[in-house]
């Protein structure tokens, strides 16, 4: 799922990687740094809840959803399929009471695709299907082959903008990259947040744009 960071709307243990699953645990190098948490199961109610309000007005996630109730019935679920193992795998984080949250993937680390069509195939009408599958086809060439971390669901409480949480959270997770001189992988559904990743380090791979969908933005970062 694409990712909304500062604007409505898109860090982790390398416990996949190295067996320490308190890798992801904060550090103290910033205030606003210190300040992530990493997530544990008690927590996913409401780092769900946080992604939900966050992508609210999100470009992508609206065109999916745009009855206001379907999206508040469906798009839950989806954050759960998409987001769940990062959370299961330590590799989930927050800010504060979750004013804040980003869901990553450690390498080799996927979501359920069979979750996930069947997901959608429960809730989008059959007309809407066929193009949104194209999307997350296209979506799925854009992921690097070398090992990677995978950032589909970061957001920031619409409320709480603009105080340098997206930052923090995309900081966090960054330093372990470059640490492990691992890739790190995203994709952008909302324009205005190309800047803040760009900002980080992340670099613009492509425009994928089926229909009329709205343009989902790959973007690769290469460990510093």
């Amino acid at each position: 799922m694409p990712s909304q960071a500062n604007s409505p709307g898109s860090q982790f243990s390398a416990e996949a990687r190295t067996g320490n699953a308190n890798r992801g645990s904060p550090r103290s190098s910033t205030l606003a740094d210190a300040a992530v948490q990493t997530a544990g199961i008690d927590d996913q109610s409401r780092l769900v809840a946080a992604i939900v309000l966050a992508f609210s007005v999100d470009p992508a996630a609206r065109w999916t959803y745009p009855a206001p109730e379907n999206y508040l019935k469906h798009f839950p679920d989806l954050v759960r399929i998409f987001g769940g193992p990062a959370v299961e795998r330590g590799t989930a984080h927050f800010i504060g009471d979750a004013q804040a949250a980003a869901l990553w993937l450690a390498p080799g680390v996927q979501p359920d695709e069979d979750a996930l069509m069947g997901h959608f195939q429960r809730t989008l009408p059959e007309e809407d299907q066929d193009t949104l599958f194209a999307v997350f086809e296209r979506m799925g060439q854009y992921h690097p082959d070398e090992p990677h971390w995978y950032l589909p669901l970061i957001g920031v409480n619409p409320a709480q903008q603009g105080k340098g949480y997206g930052s923090a959270l995309l900081k966090h997770a960054i330093r372990l990259c470059d640490e492990d001189g691992t890739l790190a992988y995203l994709e952008s559904s909302n324009p205005k947040n190309i800047p803040l990743y760009q900002r980080h380090g992340f670099q613009v791979l492509g425009t994928i744009q089926v229909g009329n969908s709205p343009p989902i933005t790959p973007m690769l970062r290469r460990a510093g």
